[in-house]
């Protein structure tokens, strides 16, 4: 038996680590020009370990837009689980996703990166469908949607770099939160 030392395998840490780094690498170069190469060296993996995860580009971008898509999932569910007014609350949830500096869900960087691909624009609508349908009760107005709307414009603003101090306040406010639950 050999006296080399063997590294434990942690698939789930490096799966983690390929992930995060395809996301900083796309959200600062975009989709398109990510390559399997670039991201398993900022991972410090070998490409062959790289594509043992995940076996092509296309496969790999797939799971970095399913897992902004949880992300951002995870914390407007944080958000709502906060929030004791039940008419509009996905929608304070999502505006204070999109717009809190403090969230923890994924850049705005990185979604515009992943929205710029007509695909993966598709997965985040189908996704934001679902949620709708399933909140419809309280947040199912035209005035709501168009509250999530502009969050969505503004977080667009945010990778340009401008300044939307003041914007969540005044979306919030717009959900009617001083209203009595329902």
């Amino acid at each position: 038996m050999s006296g080399a030392h063997h590294r434990r395998k942690q698939p789930e840490l490096v799966r983690a680590a390929i992930l995060a780094e395809a996301g900083a690498l796309a959200a600062r170069i975009g989709v398109q020009a990510l390559t399997v190469q670039a991201v398993a060296e900022a991972a410090g993996v070998t490409k062959g370990g790289l594509l043992h995860h995940f076996p092509s580009k296309d496969l790999l971008v797939r799971a970095l837009q399913a897992a902004a898509i949880e992300g951002f999932e995870t914390a407007v569910e944080a958000c709502m689980a906060a929030d004791p007014i039940a008419h509009g609350r996905f929608t304070r949830a999502y505006v204070r996703t999109c717009l809190d500096g403090a969230s923890d869900g994924p850049s705005p960087t990185l979604i515009a990166a992943l929205w710029a691909d007509p695909v993966l624009r598709r997965d985040w609508y189908d996704w934001m469908a679902r949620q709708e349908a399933r909140h419809a009760a309280t947040d199912g107005s035209a005035e709501l949607q168009q509250i999530r709307f502009a969050a969505d414009g503004i977080w667009l603003a945010l990778t340009n770099g401008l300044d939307t101090s003041g914007w969540v306040d005044r979306l919030i406010a717009g959900t009617g939160a001083g209203r009595s639950a329902t």
